[in-house]
């Protein structure tokens, strides 16, 4: 069926509309790509970016008054959808109080407390400001302890941007590092090995290779940062042993997937106990915000407790504390994760139902409200296999679900996260809007 064929709910209009292509010029004169996060820029798709105005609920309005139902949010930590009334009160009314004071709080402490209560892998937490100085922090606490320097993390994972982190992906069965942005040293990224996700011979391997010069292993327990790919049943409990075996350090990146799989995050979904878990996104309820925590043996090595140094000026911020604290408050509530799980898996469904229905491969990876729709036939269980999604296809269904009020991920690989706000109105929008989009494809 061609493009013109379809006949859409609404006139289709252009994918972006005038205000924001003028605010994009605008900011490309001031800012890298006219952003301040590479991603948003929109150039993997192809398009130029919206500018968003404002946003409530399960949707988010640009410049240009148009509205999209929202499967961003704001990269997963808006799980009780936008501008929550509770959570908008709650920041106001410490906002009155003042911003920052460089000086303790008890939020931090309430905060500390929901958290250790919450992961019992964690004992004793330090807040900080963003995932990306929680990995990086995580990782100095490893090798103090150990006293060892090197760190193997699985190739496709992102972990944030430290120069340790930020390494490209070797070829074989393991490789050690090589710098993945102009400025991260040889001398620094040559103690990063990476191997295939979900590939026990591979960590086996390298254990065998270098297991006494290993501090730890940083493993994205569900990956969400080359799509949505879950573990493989028993590699997690594998990579556990090696690293109890070896005295090395098991460290979870729990930034995405802390407090959106489950209350216990993805350790407690599998059952696995970490040495150092690193969170981040939901416990900011919006706002900036990171931790890492674990085992209090571990934790009492960091400053001023200690001698490895970690420190910032806004860690902990009153405002950043008490949106994460009333968000994760509504989360306790009963019956929320059963309420995500019920409206991810009718999206999951009607997903696929359209794919069947237009011929076109799709496989959708979903670990409860983080899905990812993969153009390819499965199964895809590692960045390789995600590679094989169609990306040409991927830009044009994002520009035709974009047009008919959908915004998802502007990459292949990144997922959609669903929040308590959206309804099964939204999700029955979506998946004819979806199936429109694939209509056009067939």
């Amino acid at each position: 069926m061609r493009q013109d064929e379809v006949q859409p709910p609404h006139e289709q209009r252009p994918t972006i509309g005038p205000r924001s292509q003028e605010a994009y010029v605008r900011a490309q004169n001031v800012m890298p790509g006219g952003v301040n996060s590479p991603v948003r820029a929109f150039r993997s798709v192809g398009l130029t970016p919206f500018f968003v105005e404002r946003a409530e609920g399960a949707c988010i309005w640009d410049i240009d008054g148009r509205e999209y139902i929202d499967y961003v949010c704001s990269w997963g930590p808006l799980i009780v959808g936008h501008a929550h009334p509770q959570v908008i009160e709650a920041i106001c009314a410490v906002a009155r109080k003042g911003t920052s004071f460089g000086a303790p709080t008890t939020l931090e402490t309430t905060m500390a407390e929901l958290i250790c209560a919450r992961f019992p892998s964690i004992e004793v937490v330090r807040l900080v400001n963003s995932g990306t100085e929680a990995t990086m922090s995580a990782i100095r606490l490893a090798r103090g302890v150990t006293k060892r320097q090197k760190i193997v993390k699985c190739i496709g994972s992102y972990h944030g941007h430290a120069d340790g982190l930020l390494i490209r992906a070797g070829s074989g069965v393991a490789t050690l590092g090589l710098p993945d942005s102009p400025g991260v040293l040889a001398d620094v990224a040559q103690h990063t090995i990476v191997v295939p996700y979900n590939d026990t011979q591979a960590m086996d391997d390298v254990f065998a290779a270098h297991g006494s010069d290993i501090a730890a292993v940083m493993v994205e327990p569900i990956a969400g940062n080359m799509g949505v790919i879950p573990p493989l049943p028993g590699y997690l409990a594998h990579v556990r042993q090696k690293t109890s075996e070896t005295n090395a350090l098991l460290i979870f990146d729990e930034v995405m997937t802390g407090f959106r799989v489950g209350r216990h995050g993805a350790q407690g979904l599998y059952g696995i106990v970490p040495d150092l878990t690193c969170l981040g996104k939901i416990i900011g309820g919006g706002l900036p915000v990171g931790a890492y925590g674990g085992k209090a043996v571990w934790m009492r090595h960091v400053a001023p407790d200690g001698p490895i140094y970690q420190a910032g000026t806004l860690s902990g911020n009153p405002l950043a504390m008490i949106a994460g604290i009333t968000t994760l408050q509504l989360l306790g509530e009963p019956g929320v994760y059963e309420q995500l799980e019920q409206r991810s898996a009718q999206l999951a469904a009607g997903l696929l139902d359209n794919a069947k229905a237009c011929g076109i491969p799709l496989t959708i990876n979903r670990v409860g409200s983080m899905i990812c729709p993969f153009y390819t036939e499965g199964p895809v269980t590692d960045y390789a296999s995600a590679q094989k999604s169609d990306a040409a296809r991927f830009t044009r269904i994002f520009s035709r679900l974009l047009q008919e009020g959908i915004s998802v991920p502007p990459s292949p690989y990144e997922g959609m996260f669903l929040s308590l706000a959206h309804t099964p109105e939204h999700i029955a929008r979506t998946i004819h809007a979806h199936r429109l989009a694939l209509q056009a494809e067939s």
